[in-house]
């Protein structure tokens, strides 16, 4: 891992729960933080006793929650102008904005609980469900639930590969974890646009 990746797995080691809610939530807005090797490897301390499993599952998923609501309220007031002025301080331009829209209007309100599992593209859902003014009603029910499979998912396998983790963590380049949430993000849509056409 490089030099960021480990600042933060020495953070999650030295603060457990508590660092592991806000850099889920900051990552979620944007900032350049390694949702999934944080995820993974959380599973991996909780299967060998460091962190406790409830408040680890509790900290992801209200982390999350808290950071995907954040994003959907800057879109809802109008927070488009500030984050295209000075959104590229923290990686967002007009192209990723463009990418999340064309998402959302593909897959519609089924777009915020895909896209936790594509890199580039959850950190805009929110935003972008706020921006078309969706119910919040409806932006909860697909978002949350999306939080809570990705946060299982990633969790789940630090869980049960937490011998394999341990070992080769240091190996593992975010890159890869994004390849794995991506190609488990194209199976969900493409199973979803299989159902919608047969409908």
């Amino acid at each position: 891992m490089d030099c960021l990746n480990e600042t933060f797995t020495h953070l999650l080691m030295e603060y457990g729960s508590f660092v592991l809610f806000f850099l889920l939530a900051l990552g979620i807005i944007a900032l350049p933080v390694p949702e999934e090797t944080l995820l993974v490897f959380s599973g991996a301390l909780v299967a060998k006793g460091i962190l406790n499993m409830h408040s680890t599952i509790l900290a992801a998923l209200t982390g999350s929650l808290a950071g995907i609501t954040l994003s959907y309220l800057l879109g809802l007031t109008g927070g488009s102008y500030l984050m295209i002025k000075y959104g590229s301080w923290i990686g967002i331009n007009q192209k990723r904005l463009d990418q999340a829209h064309d998402w959302f209007t593909r897959y519609g309100k089924w777009s915020l609980f895909i896209g936790y599992f594509i890199p580039g593209v959850r950190h805009f859902t929110g935003f972008t469900a706020g921006t078309a003014k969706v119910n919040y009603r409806h932006f909860a029910l697909y978002a949350y639930s999306g939080a809570f499979f990705w946060i299982a998912t990633f969790l789940s396998l630090g869980y049960f590969f937490g011998d394999f983790c341990f070992e080769f963590l240091e190996e593992i380049d975010k890159k890869l974890l994004g390849l794995v949430a991506i190609l488990f993000g194209f199976i969900i849509a493409y199973y979803l646009w299989i159902k919608r056409k047969k409908s």
